[in-house]
């Protein structure tokens, strides 16, 4: 017993001194046509599955449709890509995965009705059967509809205070366009139309799922929480902060939810809120330290208890992508580095997991120019797969 006991500690000692490593690739050749805004999961073969958008362009491009592409497990290309999700003259968008409980892939992404991101309904698709070669065989498929309470009063007042007592306010009034939000946001189809995915859900002890929505009709967030497996779904407390969207959410050991979202608006820092009640009700959307450009980021919880988020630390452009790791629940962030620095390119929308074998998984929309044609833009997804200990090396 106390050999076997010793084994196990030994086991740990190794697994946490683990040289620094990382493997990273294109997920397929960097090409002119749009591709955007990928997931990633872990399929239980130990199989890399890839989500992600392409088309003519984004939410005005009627050809836009979601692919995939699969690595397998100890190969070191990734597949075709295959089309995940396609509705013929609509524009698919951001894309999102999960793996459930049952082992089932869940696909989410939004169908864009009108080709404005006001328009867009959240759509699922879940599967069995999706270890094999190609695209999954999908065995259900739906819309998530909300319909949150009432939120127009609330956030009235929070709008208000905030144009009167910020020094922002200027740029928030450009922005927003306030009297037209304070019209939307007394409108019941504004409320619950527009809602749209981008990070992973969360799965909480209890089997609850939070599926993170925003809305750029407000520029504010809320949860899709389902208590039953994904068979219904309904409408956290929205997460109100006028430019705060796309939320990634982390878990700490005493069961407070933080949420890290993108900021919208003129802030330039990554903003933040905390849910004590498993995700249903959410505190004031404050702001971290942490910049950010207006660009999504990720986050996650590894198995020994540390977190790791990935975004643009910068308050200007996409052209550093940088991976940060806290070992106290998000109140610091010690060590830093990063996977691009160039100031070419720009490197976005990030999706991050950890692997069952501890690895962390990075997959971000990947853009540069060429030199030739006269610079255009070519764009693929990248994925890099590193440790815990390539991130505490350090830039060097």
């Amino acid at each position: 017993m106390h050999l076997l006991l010793m084994v196990a500690l030994l086991g740990m000692v190794g697994a946490g001194d683990d040289a620094p490593r990382i493997e990273t690739e294109m997920v397929f050749p960097p090409q002119a046509q749009h591709n955007h805004a990928p997931g990633i999961v872990e399929c239980p073969n130990g199989d890399l599955l890839a989500s992600w958008y392409r088309g003519s362009g984004e939410r005005s491009a009627d050809d836009v449709m979601v692919l995939g592409a699969r690595k397998k497990k100890g190969e070191s290309a990734w597949s075709e890509p295959f089309v995940m999700a396609d509705y013929p003259g609509f524009p698919d968008c951001n894309t999102c995965m999960m793996i459930d409980g049952k082992g089932r892939l869940w696909l989410f992404w939004p169908l864009i009705l009108a080709n404005t991101w006001e328009s867009c309904l959240t759509n699922f698709r879940v599967s069995s059967n999706y270890q094999g070669p190609g695209a999954p065989r999908w065995e259900r498929e739906g819309i998530i509809p909300l319909k949150p309470a009432d939120f127009h009063a609330e956030a009235l007042k929070l709008l208000e205070e905030r144009l009167a007592g910020q020094a922002e306010s200027a740029a928030i009034v450009k922005q927003a366009k306030s009297e037209r939000l304070r019209e939307r946001l007394g409108e019941k189809l504004y409320q619950r139309l527009g809602w749209q995915p981008r990070c992973k859900p969360t799965v909480l002890p209890s089997g609850r799922i939070l599926l993170p929505l925003y809305t750029d009709t407000y520029s504010i967030s809320l949860m899709a929480v389902s208590d039953d497996g994904g068979q219904t779904w309904y409408a956290s407390k929205p997460l109100i902060g006028f430019g705060n969207i796309q939320p990634a959410v982390l878990r700490r050991n005493d069961g407070t939810l933080v949420a890290y979202m993108r900021e919208n608006g003129p802030l330039d820092r990554i903003r933040v809120s905390e849910s004590k009640d498993d995700g249903i009700t959410w505190g004031k959307v404050g702001v971290t330290n942490l910049p950010n450009p207006g660009s999504g980021l990720d986050g996650v919880r590894l198995a020994n208890g540390r977190w790791v988020l990935i975004y643009n630390d910068s308050t200007k452009n996409r052209s550093t992508l940088a991976v940060s790791l806290s070992d106290d629940e998000g109140k610091t962030w010690k060590w830093t580095r990063h996977l691009e620095k160039h100031a070419s390119g720009s490197y976005h929308y990030p999706a991050l997991i950890e692997g069952r074998d501890g690895t962390i998984h990075a997959i971000y929309s990947h853009f540069v120019r060429a030199q030739e044609p006269k610079g255009k833009e070519l764009k693929t997804m990248k994925h890099a797969a590193f440790n815990e200990a390539w991130i505490r090396a350090g830039d060097g």
